[in-house]
């Protein structure tokens, strides 16, 4: 089941309450990625309010559209998005965050966690697992869409390009892809660790229907989704540019928080921010 239209203003509220959540999460856990939990929580906000097919009643349900958040350690925000849909308690969430034995680990695990499709580890990994949740859908007629993001720096992995290719030579039109192409990566700035080109046209050459996004516009974002689900013939990817760390000042752009947890004042300072 597909939720009912969010309206643009709401889905800004509930995308900024989101990042509170993550922030809270981390600051309490002592441990966690900030920089890319935050940067993707708009793209995440537009996917699952109001277009992919999912009920947090029957998390199992076969009919349900597939995510795979490849870049895995920005589990915090699909984990405040999930709760807040309903598949867990923010409290279950909130006491169980990164400690031992618990489900919601660092990387997520789809045996565990409810709402999840696939476990994340090794960047690189997640999406060949969604091109084999898609090509399995097209042969079997399942008629479920899949959906993916990945990162910039993720995208070093040759394992990626490996993926794009099986995507395009398969036709895989039921696959839309999200580049979180916020341009820092953990040892610095993407282009300096390794420069990866024009991206858009990298993705294009390998046959996929290419979107440049605006990856902090809601509306941009839905309607590029909806648009690249609706095309056929070809895989489509979205270049969604964004800010690592956005929404909380001092942490975008600054590289330092791609894995630092906030001292109590900086927790405090973004608390306010995002209020």
């Amino acid at each position: 089941m597909r939720d009912a239209p969010v309206s643009l203003r709401d889905l800004e509220r509930k995308a900024r309450y989101l990042r509170r959540w993550v922030v809270e999460l981390i600051y309490a856990a002592k441990s966690g990625h900030l920089g890319g939990s935050l940067s993707i929580m708009d793209m995440l906000a537009a996917l699952y309010y109001g277009v992919i097919r999912v009920d947090p009643a029957r998390p199992d349900w076969p009919g349900r559209d597939r995510f795979v958040l490849s870049k895995g350690h920005t589990a915090p925000a699909l984990y405040a998005v999930l709760a807040d849909k309903g598949f867990f308690s923010k409290e279950d969430l909130f006491d169980g965050y990164r400690r031992i034995n618990s489900i919601f680990q660092g990387h997520p695990d789809f045996k565990k966690t409810p709402g999840l499709d696939m476990s994340a580890g090794s960047l690189g990994v997640g999406l060949s697992a969604a091109c084999g949740m898609a090509l399995g859908a097209a042969r079997s007629g399942a008629g479920f869409l899949v959906y993916s993001i990945v990162g910039d720096g993720e995208t070093n992995e040759g394992e990626i390009w490996e993926a794009a290719m099986f995507a395009a030579h398969h036709r895989l039109d039921n696959l839309t892809v999200m580049i979180d192409m916020n341009g820092m990566q953990n040892d610095g700035p993407t282009r300096d660790v390794m420069d990866m080109g024009d991206m858009s046209e990298k993705w294009r050459s390998f046959g996929w229907s290419v979107r440049d996004v605006d990856g902090h516009s809601l509306a941009d974002i839905q309607a590029a989704l909806r648009d690249a689900s609706a095309s056929r013939g070809r895989p489509g990817v979205l270049i969604c540019r964004t800010i690592k760390g956005k929404g909380v000042s001092f942490m975008e752009n600054n590289i330092h928080f791609h894995g630092a947890v906030p001292t109590r004042q900086e927790y405090e300072a973004a608390m306010r921010e995002l209020s």
